[in-house]
């Protein structure tokens, strides 16, 4: 019997450690007083309060198909009659859970009056009790015990199957916590290339939009996901969200917060609302009452939803503020819009606007604007924003993080624009997106997470990852092991133990890879540049070793997924094609396309090579799009705007060699440190060979080497961090007793070097040092500021 149960008690195992909550005790197996969910002839009831939230009742019906999907069984829903019993129920909304509380049965004291927290427990044997602080917290409580059960929060938009069983007991109880980050959620963007299209023709072609259908199946992703905040889709293929009245119900069904972006205040969409022919031109200064009406119908027509206003104003789609000029003009243009709309929530919506929550974005020069001396007010959300690459740009300072509306950060996972777009697929490494939130949330940045998830797909793990994070921020160990922990328990719960092992070490190649350089930078092209010669498809400044180096790394994990592709079972080929085939084998496939045209541009290689790449690329694609008998079809776009990158390798032959890079004498890792001072260097598993180390402000690493030269340049290679505090990131470098040298690497703006940084993924420093000796060498590298990742040290010729 225990042999039967032990893949359950393994899931549910999994499941607790990366919820680390105050109690794991809840377990689904078979104990003598545990509580049978189904047996071979029989399931239980489940039974909520009618006048419970909508949230509740949704939540309910999931639990109920989730159970179908694993037992075959239905559970019927408010049957009396039924032996065994879930009851799930809010807090003070549920007239079940009341009267447990009443009766002393369950103790919520834990809980009460808290912000989406949940406890299950097993009453006698044929009770389960979920209570929700709240009506999300039931939700998640319910959608915890899912999980539990071995259901994958992308049980229908990977279509995960669950494994089938026979019967499922679970016994204890179990204490959520309260999340560390307070809202959220996903950001759908730059949907024009899967999401729009597959909802228009695939999935909702009764609105041709994605609308209201499309938007249930999210939220319930979101609820999943255990998020609680939507930025919706708002590209001018999309029509705004308020425009089909059932989105906005919707959200309020599925307990969902509606935001909005930087780009788009007080919940309007201007890339669809505001039309310039008969509103006129969208200038706070020359058509300020137009502006203002336009703010105010969205107030008045938003009242009531569970609503979060950004505020400010900028261009119409992502653009400049129009009318003003210098950053003073700037300043006080954006003082008066803030300040009218403030008055218009206050009037419409709560005449307490402490109450109203309330989001400031300074992204781009929006955050010059901040730093020039704009006030915003104390209760309103600074929302900080990485530099679209996956940097963040601001920290909270000390004073930032007295603010009473607290601190957020938008993050990005896909994106459009300058250098270089990455819309096709998600590659952005975990643990770059690890160490950067985590410093956000150690800063403060603790009340709101958004992440742009482009299309949600083939964005799932690191949507989850993110997610995860913001849900218990410790529920992933601070180091390499925990990120790697974190993947190793997505993928086995997705594809099996026996599987998982050979997974991560696809998945991290994956992702190293490129962290190089991402599958979209690889034709050496940019986007939105004056100069044309960047959109001609042309070399990587490449050596012919390094070209061949990477179609062997390449090669190597397609080969594998060919391999592992024959173990999966056929009810896992679709979501493994998804979660893995596809991205793994997409990446692979465009890296030979334009590194074997690179080579044949030199005679060096085969254009047949890379033609076959290419057609193997448009293969995959049209398998993805017809995948469960074409549910996704058009859900996956190879060239996402129509990039050169993306087609097929033109045939050309340049008539010089291909560049012949210089060889160090030797390369160091940053985790091939000798010794350090100060505080242990931290690795997650960044950087060209996964062997990043973070160094703390003012500790120092070592490296040893040998030479005969009189001097040597050191090129020390670093994550293209912004500063955390101040302007300024540096360390410092010394060889021997020589002098000590200090080396500020920030970039400015979207400068040149930014460009290269992001797109290479390294900031990179050269110093030249007189040794005077033949022998060994000892270099130490200090952080003189925060946010230093050293990823190599590079000691190279002097000559």
């Amino acid at each position: 019997m225990l042999k039967m149960f032990k893949p359950l008690f393994c899931c549910l195992f999994f499941l607790v450690t990366i919820c680390r909550a105050q109690t794991n005790a809840l377990s689904v197996a078979h104990h003598p007083s545990s509580f049978p969910l189904f047996t071979s002839s029989t399931v239980a009831g489940i039974l909520i309060d009618e006048q419970d939230a909508k949230v509740v009742h949704i939540a309910a019906e999931a639990f109920i198909a989730d159970v179908e999907l694993i037992s075959g069984k239905t559970m019927q829903l408010n049957k009396r009659g039924n032996a065994m019993q879930v009851i799930a129920g809010t807090i003070g909304q549920s007239k079940h859970i009341d009267q447990l509380i009443k009766e002393k049965r369950i103790d919520v004291r834990s809980i009460l009056h808290k912000w989406e927290r949940f406890l299950i427990k097993v009453i006698a044997p044929n009770k389960l009790i979920i209570a929700g602080s709240d009506p999300r917290g039931t939700a998640f409580g319910i959608f915890h015990l899912s999980r539990a059960m071995g259901v994958s929060p992308w049980v229908w938009w990977a279509d995960v199957t669950p494994q089938k069983k026979k019967q499922l007991y679970v016994s204890g109880s179990y204490l959520s916590k309260e999340p560390t980050v307070k809202y959220r959620g996903i950001f759908l963007n730059d949907e024009d290339w899967g999401l729009q299209p597959w909802a228009a023709k695939t999935f909702e072609p009764e609105t041709g939009d994605i609308g209201p259908k499309t938007y249930a199946k999210i939220f319930e992703l979101l609820l999943r996901l255990r998020a609680n905040m939507i930025w919706p889709a708002m590209h001018p293929s999309t029509k705004a969200f308020f425009h089909y009245p059932g989105n906005a119900q919707m959200a309020t069904d599925y307990a969902i917060v509606v935001g909005s972006s930087h780009a788009e205040p007080m919940l309007r969409n201007n890339v669809d609302e505001w039309k310039e022919k008969t509103m006129g031109e969208f200038n706070f200064i020359t058509n300020h009452d137009t502006i203002y009406n336009y703010w105010e119908e969205r107030v008045i027509q938003s009242k009531g939803l569970n609503a979060f206003y950004t505020l400010g104003i900028r261009g119409v789609h992502d653009s400049k503020m129009l009318g003003a000029n210098t950053l003073q003009e700037q300043k006080l243009l954006l003082d008066k819009a803030v300040k009218e709309q403030r008055e218009m929530l206050a009037k419409h919506n709560n005449p307490d606007i402490t109450k109203v929550p309330q989001a400031f974005i300074p992204y781009k020069e929006v955050q010059d604007i901040y730093d020039a001396g704009f006030e915003v007010p104390q209760d309103v959300t600074l929302v900080w924003c990485d530099d679209n690459y996956g940097y963040i740009r601001h920290f909270p300072n000390e004073k930032e993080r007295t603010q009473t509306g607290g601190n957020g950060v938008y993050y990005h996972l896909s994106y459009w624009g300058r250098p270089h777009d990455y819309l096709w697929l998600s590659s952005t490494h975990p643990a770059q997106m690890y160490t950067q939130m985590r410093m956000a949330y150690d800063k403060g940045a603790r009340n709101m997470w958004i992440v742009n998830v482009g299309d949600i797909k083939p964005g799932e793990y690191l949507t989850e990852l993110f997610l995860d994070m913001a849900w218990n921020i410790d529920s992933i160990a601070n180091n390499q092991k925990g990120l790697e922990q974190h993947l190793h328990n997505w993928l086995t719960r997705e594809f099996g133990t026996a599987n998982a092992k050979d997974l991560v070490a696809v998945m991290n190649e994956y992702y190293r890879l490129a962290y190089i350089r991402k599958p979209e930078f690889m034709g050496a092209t940019r986007t939105e540049e004056s100069d044309p010669k960047y959109k001609v498809v042309t070399d990587l400044p490449w050596s012919e070793e390094e070209i061949n180096q990477r179609l062997k790394e390449y090669a190597a994990i397609d080969t594998k997924i060919v391999q592992l592709t024959k173990r999966m079972s056929s009810t896992k080929q679709d979501s493994w094609f998804q979660l893995i085939e596809y991205p793994v084998r997409g990446a692979a496939a465009i890296n030979r396309k334009l590194l074997y045209a690179q080579l044949a541009r030199h005679n060096k290689g085969s254009w047949a090579l890379s033609d076959a790449a290419y057609d193997s690329v448009v293969a995959f694609t049209n398998r993805y799009n017809s995948l469960a008998n074409g549910k996704w079809k058009y859900m996956m776009d190879m060239k996402p705007r129509k990039l050169a990158v993306f087609d097929k390798a033109d045939r050309q032959i340049i008539d010089k060699p291909l560049v012949q890079t210089a060889k160090p004498l030797c390369v160091f890792n940053g985790t091939g440190y000798q010794t350090f001072y100060g505080q242990k260097p931290l690795a997650h598993g960044m950087g060209y060979q996964r062997g990043a180390v973070s160094v703390a402000k003012g500790s120092a690493v070592t490296y040893t080497f040998t030479s005969t030269a009189d001097s040597a340049k050191i090129v020390l290679a670093l994550a293209p961090h912004h500063p955390v505090e101040g302007t300024k990131i540096r360390y410092s470098i010394q060889v021997d007793d020589g002098p000590v040298q200090t080396v500020d690497y920030a970039t400015q703006g979207r400068s040149e070097e930014w460009k290269q940084n992001v797109l290479t993924n390294q900031a990179n420093r050269t110093t030249t040092h007189a040794i005077g000796k033949n022998g060994k060498h000892v270099v130490k590298i200090t952080a003189v500021d925060e946010g230093v990742i050293v990823d190599q040290v590079k000691v190279m010729s002097s000559e």
